[in-house]
């Protein structure tokens, strides 16, 4: 895994937990704040694989 890969995992990770914060404590808010960070997440773990495959390409 790559730098891209981790922190994209620990994003997706941080905002499924705020998400789950929100519905518990009834804050729509936190709950959008935490899909938004899954989604940055998510993205960010793609930028990490398509580095990965260029890399791997380039050996």
């Amino acid at each position: 895994m790559n730098e891209d890969q981790i922190k994209g995992k620990a994003k997706d990770i941080g905002g499924k937990i705020q998400e789950g914060v929100g519905k518990a404590i009834g804050s729509s808010e936190q709950q959008a704040k935490g899909l938004n960070k899954q989604v940055e997440g998510k993205v960010q773990e793609k930028v990490g694989d398509a580095k990965d495959i260029v890399g791997k390409g380039n050996r």
